[in-house]
């Protein structure tokens, strides 16, 4: 199974994105430290396809990151753009325009 996060690990991801080491509240860094998890445990499942539990632990970790993204499009686009572009989650809208 993914090996869990350790505590300086946790820190290093809310320093570099949420702006300090202890700013665990910050969207910006749980979206990162979920984005961490989901990252560790698609490789996991790619190894073990019959896990259950921990693919419903990723489906679950997707939905959180996704209802995080959502709010802080509504509060705040350009943040959530740079998250978006730092993490390299999806393609912003703004490269896909003329995309159709």
């Amino acid at each position: 199974m993914a090996e869990y996060l350790s505590k300086e690990k946790k820190e290093e991801i809310f320093a570099e994105h949420g702006g300090d080491a202890n700013n665990s509240g910050s969207v910006e860094g749980q979206i990162a430290l979920f984005t961490f998890r989901i990252a560790g445990l698609t490789g996991h499942l790619k190894d073990n396809k019959k896990d259950h539990s921990s693919k419903r632990a990723l489906l679950t970790l997707v939905g959180k990151r996704k209802r995080l993204l959502t709010y802080l499009n509504k509060k705040d686009i350009t943040r959530y753009r740079a998250i978006i572009d730092k993490l390299e989650i999806r393609k912003s809208s703004i490269t896909n325009a003329g995309n159709y």
